[in-house]
């Protein structure tokens, strides 16, 4: 598509990858693990007096991406709560939507192996119809 965008491309031939449930578990899983180390590493630059240690900003990531939240770390500045907001609709939007995408992917692939196997033609029901008159004959003749 003309109107596709870098970004969109990208997505498009990772998500052409995935062709087993156990791909589209790596995708998932190393979206989400980036994502989290990332956020650790970011709210701890932007939110030093809240997060002074990246041990404590990698716990909060993994509880905000978790949508566990306990609330005992919360980001105190303005920069810190964006990546909270960033995070959170990681959590909760990202994975759901990668997620459907990835199954509606193993969907639509499944769909041609199942017209694979048309039904049978209305010749082909003649025929069988034909054969079990003649089994059902030589079953009734005594011998």
């Amino acid at each position: 598509m003309a109107n596709e965008t870098r970004l969109e491309r990208r997505i498009d031939t990772a998500l052409a990858r995935v062709t087993t449930p156990r791909g589209a578990a790596i995708v998932i899983a190393a979206t989400s693990t980036a994502m989290t180390l990332a956020a650790g590493v970011l709210v701890t630059i932007v939110d030093r007096e809240d997060f002074p240690t990246l041990g404590s900003g990698l716990w909060w990531a993994v509880q905000t991406v978790t949508t566990v939240g306990y609330g005992d770390n919360v980001p105190g500045s303005v920069a810190g709560r964006f990546v909270a907001v960033i995070v959170m609709l990681f959590g909760i939007g990202f994975l759901t939507v990668i997620t459907a995408a990835i199954t509606s992917t193993f969907v639509a692939r499944s769909r041609p192996e199942r017209t694979a196997s048309a039904p049978p033609t209305a010749e082909q029901l003649r025929a069988l119809d034909e054969r079990l008159e003649r089994i059902e004959a030589a079953l009734i003749r005594p011998q």
